[in-house]
C-alpha cells in the first residue's frame, strides 16, 4: 500500500513513511494512493468488537506487519471493555467515543498511533520528538498515549484561554517544561514552519500527532464502520441500507475518515456539525472556504478553530485524486486566507455530506432537552451533533458521534442549567502542581518552539 501527497510532488511512501512524516515534503497530506472497495464483504466486519474492527481496517491499509495482539493491547487502559458504547436514546443513537483515559475520542486514534510509533521505533532503535498543537483534547490524549515511552519526547502547544479548566489541567499537570501556551489557530503556524525545515526535522526526528498524521485518520475510519453496524436497521437485504453519521467537526480528521469510508463502499451520509466557527459549513453549503475575521470562542471550545486542514484530504478525494487542483487551491488559501471552491468540487462535496452550524444558545438548549427527555448528559460538542438531529427529526437511520464526556465541560453543563458531576480523577487535577511556558504575542513563536526542541535534544545528548 502506497501513500501519496495530496499536492502531488512529494515521493510516495509506505505507511511507515506516512506515520513519521506528518506533512508531506511538498506541504500536502499523505493519503492512500488507492482504496479497497468492500461491497457486501463489509458484512463480515459487522460482528467485530471495536478493537477488532480497527485491526481489520488497519490490515487493509498497512502493508507493513503490525502485530495484531499489540494493537488490541492499545485499548487496555480504556474504562470499558467494549471501548466505545452506544447507549439507548429515544430517537437517535449516540456513539460514545470517550471512554479512554482523558475522556475524549482522541484517546482512540492516539493510543493506536502511539502503538504504531513504538513498534517502528523499537525496530529502528531510534528516538522521536512529538510536537502537538491542540484545541483542547488532542494534547492530553497525546501525552497519555506516550506515557512511559523511553524513546519519545513530547511538546504540546496549548491554546491560551480556549480550553476548559479541566482540559488545561489534564495537560499542565503532567508535563514540566514541555507545554507552550498561545492562541489555538495561531499555534498551527509555528508547527508548520518548524516542520518545513527538513534539516531540523531530520536532526531531531520530529513527528506530529495532530490529525495531519494519516495514522489518526486511519483509526477514525473505525468510528464510521462501527456506527454503521450499530445503527443500520437491517443487513439482510440485497443492498446495504444507508445510515446518516453526524460528526462534530473540528479539523475535519473524522470527517475525512468518513469520506474515505464512503469511498470504500460504506453507505453512510455524512453531516458536518460545527459551532459558530463555520468555515466547513460555508464550504459545503456554498463553496466559501475562507477564514472569518475573528475566531469565535464557544462552549464547544475544542471546535474553536478556523483552519480545518483535513479538508485538503477531502478535496483531493472528491476531485478524483487531482493533486494539481488540490495544490493550487490550498496554496491560494494559504496566501489569501480564502478561496471559492470550483463548482464541480463544491457539487461533489455537497453530494457527499451536508452540514449544520450551531451556536451556543442551541448547544445549551440541546443539552437541557436531552437531559429532560432522556436523562442523558451531553458534552457541548456532542450537543452540536444532537442539535442537528432535533432539527431534522425525519431521516433514515442516524448516529450522532459523541467525542467527549460532559465531565470535561462543567462550564457548559452549568450554562445549560444542569448539574455537573465530574469523577474523582478529574476532581483530583485541581490538587496537582502545574507547569506551562507562556507564549506572548510579542514573542517569536517559531524560535520558542525550536529552542524547546533543541533543549530537549541537548538533554538527550543531541549536538548542534
Amino acid at each position: 500500500m502506497w501513500y501519496v501527497s495530496t499536492r502531488g510532488t512529494a515521493p510516495r511512501v509506505h505507511f511507515e513513511g506516512a506515520l513519521f512524516a506528518g506533512y508531506a515534503p511538498d506541504g500536502g497530506l499523505f493519503t492512500p494512493e488507492e482504496l479497497p472497495r468492500l461491497g457486501k464483504q463489509t458484512l463480515r466486519l459487522s460482528a467485530l468488537s471495536y478493537p477488532s474492527l480497527v485491526t481489520e481496517l488497519c490490515a487493509l491499509l498497512i502493508a507493513e506487519l503490525i502485530p495484531r495482539d499489540d494493537l488490541h493491547a492499545a485499548f487496555s487502559r480504556f474504562r470499558h471493555s467494549d471501548v466505545v458504547l452506544c447507549p439507548a436514546e429515544e430517537r437517535a443513537e449516540v456513539l460514545e467515543l470517550w471512554h479512554g483515559v482523558t475522556y475524549a475520542s482522541k484517546d482512540l486514534s492516539l493510543c493506536c498511533t502511539a502503538h504504531f510509533l513504538q513498534d517502528f521505533l523499537e525496530k529502528r532503535g531510534t528516538h522521536v520528538t512529538v510536537v502537538v498543537g491542540t484545541s483542547g483534547d488532542t494534547g492530553s490524549a497525546a501525552i497519555e498515549s506516550v506515557q512511559g515511552a523511553k524513546n519519545v519526547d513530547i511538546i504540546v502547544l496549548l491554546p491560551q484561554g480556549h480550553c476548559t479548566k479541566i482540559q488545561e489541567l489534564q495537560m499542565t499537570t503532567v508535563l514540566e517544561e514541555n507545554v507552550l501556551e498561545g492562541n489555538s489557530d495561531e499555534l498551527d503556524q509555528p508547527i508548520k514552519a518548524v516542520f518545513a525545515d527538513e534539516a531540523f526535522v531530520r536532526k531531531h526526528n520530529l513527528v506530529s500527532l495532530n490529525s495531519i498524521n494519516w495514522a489518526r485518520v486511519l483509526v477514525q475510519m473505525a468510528h464510521h464502520f462501527f456506527a454503521y453496524f450499530q445503527c443500520a436497521p437491517s443487513l439482510d437485504g440485497h443492498l446495504l441500507p444507508p445510515v446518516e453519521v453526524v460528526v462534530p467537526t473540528r479539523a475535519a480528521g473524522n470527517l475525512a475518515a468518513g469520506c474515505i469510508a464512503q469511498k470504500m463502499g460504506l453507505p453512510i451520509r455524512l453531516v458536518a456539525a460545527v459551532n459558530s466557527n463555520d468555515i466547513i459549513h460555508r464550504a459545503i453549503q456554498g463553496g466559501d472556504f475562507s477564514l472569518s475575521e475573528t475566531l469565535q470562542p464557544t462552549l464547544a471550545s475544542a471546535m474553536d478553530i478556523q483552519v480545518p486542514y483535513n479538508m485538503e484530504r477531502i478535496f483531493w478525494l472528491l476531485s478524483g485524486s487531482d493533486s494539481q487542483m488540490t495544490r493550487a487551491l490550498m496554496e491560494q488559501f494559504e496566501r489569501t486566507r480564502g478561496v471559492s471552491l470550483p463548482e464541480e468540487l463544491q457539487s461533489k462535496l455537497s453530494a457527499a455530506m451536508t452540514s449544520e452550524s450551531v451556536g451556543d444558545e442551541a448547544i445549551t438548549q440541546t443539552m437541557a432537552r436531552c437531559w429532560e427527555e432522556n436523562r442523558y448528559l451531553l458534552c457541548p460538542h456532542s450537543a452540536v451533533a444532537v442539535s442537528y438531529h432535533y432539527q431534522q427529526p425525519s431521516s433514515p437511520a442516524r448516529c450522532c458521534l459523541a467525542p467527549t464526556s460532559a465531565a470535561k465541560f462543567p462550564e457548559a453543563v452549568l450554562a445549560a442549567g444542569l448539574t455537573p458531576g465530574p469523577p474523582e480523577d478529574i476532581l483530583a487535577l485541581e490538587r496537582k502542581e502545574t507547569h506551562c511556558t507562556p507564549m506572548q504575542n510579542s514573542d517569536d513563536w517559531v524560535w520558542m518552539l525550536q529552542d524547546t526542541i533543541e533543549d530537549m535534544g541537548r538533554r538527550r545528548g543531541v549536538t548542534s
